[in-house]
């Protein structure tokens, strides 16, 4: 049956309900007057006659008042005060008429009080018994009492989907709000207990099974510590999503998840100019190199939704190519895509792509990241970091493109490996090519993502589920955290309000803790560090830092419209003569799988790197000439 005959149904039993209780308050008062006896007959005459105009009054107060907007499964407080209001209205109006019409002949003093109190006892009866034997048959089941911290909007569509279930599996039993003013009323029925201090206290008096954090604008440290109170009762917790993630604006039971690090860590919702962002990417075509990555498949589904004319995506792994194609496919399937398996190193295939689709806006993404991994594998970090972004920002400047992004990293500022030297003389490439380009060259330079493929995140998970140890390189390492969406949100929006050559920095927040990172997600799993799970330090890796660095001294940060994008003005870069030769010795290492010309050339285009595997310094100046020249 469909649900608008169901509530016309139900309303319209619940009015004939009310409607039979009229006659029944009114003639049971009269016989309450005369003491339960038998009533004489010019008073039930005159009870009679006159109650047409009593059903009258009485039926069109009860629908003005609004008895049938509320549910019996869910009468409460505010159902009760309606109908009291209703009965304390229509017991005036029918004595009003009365007095009007003959004087009130024949009417008993005492009847109106009479007929009020039957009345509000034969209407809110009914609906609380029926409530009463609704929630018994529900605490029946084998469901799960519920504490549902929050008392908000999200807190109350949780309550409401639970209680439609027909076989409920969750039984709210309290909610808990820090707001003083929602404490000691109800939502459907459900009271509010106390603020949030008093979980582990309300967990042991009500029994409780699970606990939901029903608070998606939550803060990052409202986060943390709603979930230590959860720890402490020592129950199992769980969370909805936070409010960039509902799309519709609805909270359902089925969206309840296990509370993640994630959650922790990157619940600060960003404030967006989407009408600028839209604007800069809406009916032009836009091409994101590495798109098959972590950041490159996030900015493919979040430049999707702003209506490009085309969205170019290219890659050189087949399967990341194919899994980001047939999601962007799917879930956007009125925004005309290519895709591209192409390596960036690919010079014809590079410009054949620019020739034949004339990106208008790129967003380069596509590099090696693993620090590790790259400091005993320079050949392929410059080959693909340095050479390959060199390939890309040479097409966007001589194919007419009108913007160019590159994704970099905090790991370029002052960097301690190859990873982060490579990345930094892409930035510095990218700066000497918007010197003479009409393309507006702009770099977005921030630090580590959670979830990003290769990152600390993931690897912490395979490490809980195998039982431990979690291995943590430094008892005081510290990095820079934000989430894959924001991360590339924060990109499209310095995007937005790029003009050419700026460096932004994304406010990445306090460094966090590894060691502080890896003692929560053990939590989280349920388990406790050092006694369910090991942690264990295991010494820095090659190429590490134990704090890792946005900007350069020299770089001076300015303000932008955006609180979470910084410009850091331009600090030196070798002059055009030196970057050619540098990127000429870098080129000529490449082709001849010589490391040392690498270390060299990479030296002298970034004084500041010193590799520590190096072990006694080359001469810089000598293996460059010899690259280049031999």
């Amino acid at each position: 049956m469909k649900p608008w005959v169901d509530r016309l149904r139900s309303r319209t039993a619940a009015f004939v309900h009310d409607l039979a209780t009229v006659p029944v308050a009114w003639l049971c008062a009269y016989w309450l007057r005369f003491n339960l006896g038998v009533i004489p007959e010019p008073f039930l005459d005159r009870a009679l006659t006159a109650l047409p105009l009593v059903l009258l009054i009485q039926a069109s107060v009860f629908w003005v008042f609004g008895l049938y907007r509320g549910i019996w499964r869910f009468a409460s407080l505010p159902d009760l005060m309606r109908i009291a209001k209703a009965v304390l209205a229509g017991t005036a109006l029918i004595f009003f008429a009365l007095f009007i019409f003959d004087r009130m002949q024949g009417v008993p003093r005492s009847l109106p009080l009479l007929y009020l109190g039957l009345q509000m006892l034969l209407l809110a009866g009914p609906r609380l018994l029926y409530r009463r034997l609704k929630d018994h048959r529900l605490a029946l089941h084998d469901a799960q009492r519920v504490l549902i911290v929050g008392a908000g909007r999200a807190g109350e569509m949780l309550v409401r989907d639970m209680l439609r279930d027909p076989q409920p599996a969750y039984l709210p039993v309290a909610f808990v709000d820090d707001k003083s003013r929602r404490r000691g009323s109800e939502l459907h029925g459900i009271p509010i207990r106390g603020a949030t201090a008093e979980i582990p206290e309300l967990v042991v008096r009500l029994s409780v099974d699970l606990i939901l954090l029903a608070i998606p604008s939550a803060s990052t440290r409202q986060m943390q510590r709603l979930v230590k109170l959860c720890q402490r009762a020592g129950k199992p917790y769980r969370t909805v999503p936070p409010l960039r993630d509902l799309m519709t604006g609805q909270v359902s039971i089925s969206q309840v998840h296990p509370v993640s690090i994630e959650d922790l860590l990157g619940r600060n919702p960003v404030q967006l100019d989407r009408d600028g962002i839209h604007g800069s990417l809406e009916n032009r075509l836009v091409l994101v190199t590495g798109g098959g990555g972590s950041i490159g498949a996030e900015l493919c589904r979040q430049i999707a939704t702003a209506r490009p004319t085309r969205l170019l995506v290219a890659d050189n792994g087949e399967y990341n190519l194919y899994r980001i194609e047939s999601e962007l496919r799917d879930t956007y399937p009125l925004v005309e895509l290519a895709c591209a398996l192409l390596d960036v190193t690919d010079t014809a295939a590079v410009r054949g792509l620019f020739e034949r689709e004339r990106p208008q806006v790129v967003f380069h993404a596509a590099a090696y990241k693993h620090v590790p991994l790259l400091e005993q594998q320079i050949h392929p970090a410059v080959r693909n970091n340095v050479l390959g972004t060199q390939v890309v920002a040479q097409a966007a400047d001589d194919f007419g493109c009108e913007e160019f992004v590159l994704i970099s990293t905090d790991k370029a500022v002052h960097p301690i490996n190859i990873m982060g030297a490579t990345k930094r003389v892409a930035e510095i490439l990218c700066q000497a090519i918007f010197e003479a380009s009409k393309t507006r060259f702009e770099t977005v330079r921030f630090g580590n993502v959670l979830g990003s493929a290769g990152s600390v995140v993931p690897l912490f998970r395979r490490q809980i589920e195998c039982g431990g140890p979690v291995t943590v390189t430094h008892p005081e390492i510290k990095r820079f955290f934000m989430t894959i969406p924001e991360a590339c949100q924060l990109i499209m929006q310095a995007a937005a309000i790029g003009r050419g050559g700026e460096i932004f920095v994304l406010d990445m927040g306090e460094p966090i803790a590894i060691a502080d990172l890896a003692d929560q997600m053990i939590r989280l799993s349920g388990q406790l560090p050092g006694e369910d799970i090991a942690i264990e330090y295991v010494g820095l890796r090659p190429g590490e830092k134990l704090y890792e660095e946005l900007f350069y001294e020299s770089e001076d940060l300015a303000e932008t419209a955006h609180p979470k994008i910084r410009i850091a003005r331009r600090g030196p870069v070798p002059e055009s003569e030196k970057l050619a030769r540098g990127l000429e010795a870098l080129e000529a290492g490449v082709r001849a799988g010589d490391e040392a010309a690498l270390h060299a050339a990479l030296g002298t285009l970034i004084p500041q790197w010193r590799d520590p595997l190096d072990g006694p310094q080359v001469d810089a100046a000598q293996l460059v000439g010899e690259a280049v020249h031999g």
